[in-house]
């Protein structure tokens, strides 16, 4: 009862902040430099949906119950009252926010989410005795709750440190120079304010190896980003471009390594061996890997009318393509691309993309991952957690 009560004053909380995200969002404009926050929108809504609202059942509560402790706090109630100020401007700390109102429900929480079905799935360690076992809620220890929950504030601190501007690229249509640093520097200390609660959270735990893996993993997601934010670039896409090897590295570091640790955590807290450990780390790397890549995909293989058309230059279709076509013809490519004001025309390069085996390439690559998820999973007994992993698994390969 107390729990059903919390969280229905919780949800009560979560309204009055969705509307006064609402506001302040409403008027953002979909600009460069917008980070894509979901972590699993691939399949068609209606499915990814109800693949979410089933296993949510089966954790006892949903996710989206997390990270609302910190979200919704004093201290970031003062940060929504200031972002206000950039409504009007196209900092991306302004999409950001948008993302927690409008994606949260489905995507935002999903890792963990994850780590929930599988500490549910694994079940009690042989080495936990019973007086331990009487702890678990859903078939889920408390310390494993906490461990999903700590996982959520590091990913939403990172999402909120991506919205920082980088100034040097600055426009007067982007907003007032001085509201573009006031954002930043609100990107800055309300991600730091997350990930401090994180470490604080994580530190409680008292188990110092789930310390060490989602320390390394903080680290692995920091140097992750520093290679996206430096490939990223039509520059550097000319001279430093990667090929499917380096991408995988990079993605598992920025993507995927938070997740997999994560796991590998959840399986450690329950006292399970090393074995368990390894297919739990392996079923969260082969599944953000796949996600990825689907997320990739989606410009190429959707048809959004009336959207503006843009994707990374090192998305997973774009490495393919300028692997097999090679560095001078994909130079020839880019540069036929551009318009007379010297910006890229994307509906010209990826008419180019499709071209050539680029995408079919990292359509077989995301199914390869989606399957790899799938076996690592049965090494767990059978269970209704396990089939939700099993469908979350199989949603990533859906186009």
């Amino acid at each position: 009862m107390a729990l059903k009560a919390t969280v229905t004053n919780i949800t009560v909380r979560e309204k009055m902040f969705a509307a006064t995200w609402s506001r302040l969002t409403c008027r953002a404009l979909s600009s460069r430099g917008q980070r894509t926050l979901s972590l699993f929108s691939s399949s068609g809504p209606s499915n990814w949906s109800k693949v979410v609202s089933d296993a949510e059942k089966i954790v006892g509560y949903p996710t989206s119950f997390m990270s609302l402790r910190c979200l919704l706090s004093d201290e970031l109630s003062n940060v929504a009252m200031h972002v206000r100020k950039l409504v009007g401007t196209q900092h991306p700390l302004l999409n950001t926010a948008r993302g927690f109102i409008y994606d949260s429900k489905n995507n935002l929480q999903m890792r963990g989410l994850v780590v929930l079905l599988l500490s549910k799935a694994a079940g009690p360690g042989h080495a936990v005795s019973d007086l331990l076992a009487q702890d678990m809620v859903s078939g889920i220890y408390p310390s494993q709750r906490n461990l999903a929950e700590i996982t959520e504030l590091i990913h939403t601190a990172f999402l909120v440190h991506r919205g920082i501007v980088d100034l040097k690229g600055w426009t007067v249509s982007d907003g007032p120079l001085k509201d573009m640093e006031f954002g930043n520097k609100m990107a800055v200390l309300s991600g730091d304010f997350l990930l401090a609660n994180a470490c604080t959270g994580l530190a409680q735990l008292n188990n110092t190896e789930v310390v060490e893996l989602i320390s390394s993993a903080i680290g692995d997601v920091v140097q992750g980003i520093y290679h996206e934010n430096y490939t990223n670039t039509e520059e550097n896409s000319l001279t430093d471009g990667i090929d499917v090897v380096a991408w995988e590295e990079h993605t598992f570091l920025s993507h995927g390594s938070l997740l997999a640790k994560s796991c590998q955590a959840a399986m450690e807290l329950a006292k399970h061996d090393k074995d368990s450990q390894r297919w739990a780390y392996k079923y969260g790397k082969h599944l953000s890997l796949g996600h990825k890549l689907n997320s990739d995909l989606q410009p190429f293989v959707k048809n959004s009318v009336g959207e503006p058309l843009s994707f990374s230059l090192n998305a997973a279709p774009v490495v393919f393509h300028r692997q097999i076509v090679g560095q001078e013809r994909w130079r020839q490519q880019l540069q036929q691309a551009k318009t007379l004001r010297n910006q890229l025309d994307y509906s010209k390069l990826l008419a180019a993309v499709k071209s050539e085996k680029g995408v079919s390439s990292a359509v077989d690559l995301c199914c390869y991952h989606g399957n790899k998820a799938l076996e690592a999973i049965q090494a767990f007994p059978s269970s209704e957690a396990r089939s939700a992993l099993e469908n979350i698994a199989s949603a990533i390969t859906k186009f």
